[in-house]
């Protein structure tokens, strides 16, 4: 999706041979070259895919010791765990215009060092006001990274769409479930100190600012607009038959379309008046609202029904782990569906069923209820499929990745806080299930709608 820019997207490449790094210049664009960068980008992706939740699972697997080293209350709490969606909407609607100035790989490794950053000062940061500045920061990393890793695979992967929006949803829900399951025993091998155990978490995304800082120095080697040959007329990509790059009447669209910064379809392109957009943004939204429940309150809603604190960690790793194997089948499987609105019930249905299980029976069937959960939770990969389908061109992608991003981030940041002073002031769980399981039924209906086959381009110009 993302590709490597040109900090200014509308610059072509100039007709003077590149000279030799050790004059300062760009690398030289060979094919060994961009096969390196390419494999470098996937290496990349898959790295910054592992850091973009650790800072919310962690959390959720030490919440208690958290609220009770801080003092927080029931609805503090509740904050605490709505602090990611408010910043994925705040900070992710400025990725485009960063990208633009700057390139997506510098953006994405900026992000990737202020998540190191932020993980590595918040459980010492003193105090509540420290520990939500501080988390802030490296979601404001996490915000960024969301928005343009869409973007990179449509440019450096525009054949591959549905296999690599796969991969990286795969790394994503790995790093998801480790964080879960990994935190409360690395707390307890660190002297049982929730500070240690938040902060172990720093150094995964260290390790993933390194292939950026190299894919920055390695100007030049980004796809251009001659890289790919057209498509033969009614043929499908090669890996993957996604409508990414195709019209929903099945004519193609031209090949370069879908990786140059810039193209006439896109000019002017207002999002806001596509019903695509919208109804994928509540889709994302409401998603979202489920997703963050979950990780912020599904460990101890296990740990209130009697559920011993590592059991727990390990039901919510099950819940994101199911985001393996079916990040990657879901993406493709979309792919090659006209509508996707089939996979939406499906997910939805999945919810429900959890959601009541949890409410009947939490700790008897708990890791059925984790299960379900965790199938409902691939909504996300969903979704972000159906961003580089809804789109034909790259900056159509992009614009409707920051759209329906922030957009649907803005929408779920009620929803954890409203758990949390539901929980408290109910003193059980049955209202926050019951607004959880009515929840899904409208996320069926707008997913639905975003999953007819049209595009934003077309919407908006009608």
């Amino acid at each position: 999706m993302m590709g490597l820019m040109l900090p200014e997207e509308t610059r072509t490449p100039t007709p003077s041979p590149p000279m030799h790094r050790s004059t300062g210049s760009t690398a030289p664009d060979t094919p060994s070259a961009r096969a390196w960068a390419t494999r470098l980008v996937v290496v990349g992706v898959v790295l910054a895919a592992l850091n973009l939740r650790p800072a919310i699972t962690s959390l959720g697997a030490l919440l208690e010791e958290v609220r009770d080293g801080l003092g927080m209350s029931g609805g503090l709490a509740g904050l605490l765990t709505s602090v990611p969606p408010l910043c994925f909407a705040v900070f992710g609607v400025t990725a485009p215009r960063l990208a633009r100035r700057f390139g997506p790989a510098a953006v994405v490794c900026a992000g990737m060092a202020a998540i190191a950053t932020g993980l590595a000062v918040r459980p010492y940061a003193g105090g509540t006001a420290g520990f939500l500045a501080a988390s802030a920061l490296a979601l404001m990393g996490i915000a960024v990274s969301n928005v343009l890793m869409p973007v990179i695979v449509k440019r450096w992967f525009p054949d591959k769409v549905g296999s690599m929006t796969g991969l990286y949803s795969m790394a994503l829900a790995l790093g998801t479930s480790a964080a879960a399951a990994a935190t409360v025993p690395m707390t307890d091998a660190l002297g049982d100190d929730w500070h240690s155990g938040l902060a172990v978490w720093a150094g995964l995304a260290a390790a993933a600012v390194l292939p950026w800082i190299l894919l920055v120095r390695a100007k030049g080697t980004e796809p251009g607009t001659g890289d790919r040959e057209p498509a033969a007329p009614g043929t499908a990509p090669a890996d993957d038959r996604a409508p990414s790059t195709t019209a929903p009447t099945g004519t193609p669209a031209p090949a370069a379309a879908a990786v140059t910064p810039h193209g006439p379809a896109d000019d002017g392109l207002r999002i806001t008046r596509s019903r695509t957009a919208w109804a994928l943004a509540v889709f994302f939204g409401l998603q979202a609202t489920a997703a963050y429940i979950t990780m912020g309150w599904m460990a101890q809603i296990f740990r209130d029904a009697g559920v011993a604190a590592g059991t727990a960690g390990l039901l919510l790793a099950v819940t994101m782990v199911m985001g393996v194997p079916l990040a990657f089948v879901i993406p493709r499987l979309a792919t090659r569906l006209p509508r996707q609105g089939p996979i939406v019930v499906v997910l939805g249905l999945s919810g429900l069923a959890g959601y009541a299980g949890l409410y009947l029976a939490p700790a008897a069937g708990a890791w059925a209820w984790a299960l379900l959960l965790g199938i409902s939770n691939c909504a996300f990969p969903l979704a972000l499929t159906m961003v580089g389908m809804r789109a034909r061109t790259g900056p159509g992608v992009a614009k409707l990745s920051a759209f329906a991003q922030s957009a649907g981030y803005l929408i779920s940041i009620p929803g954890p806080l409203l758990v949390g002073v539901l929980y408290q002031h109910s003193g059980g769980w049955g209202l926050p299930l019951a607004m959880m399981a009515g929840l899904m039924l409208p996320q069926i209906g707008v997913g639905i709608l975003a999953g007819r086959d049209r595009t934003v381009e077309d919407e908006a110009a009608g």
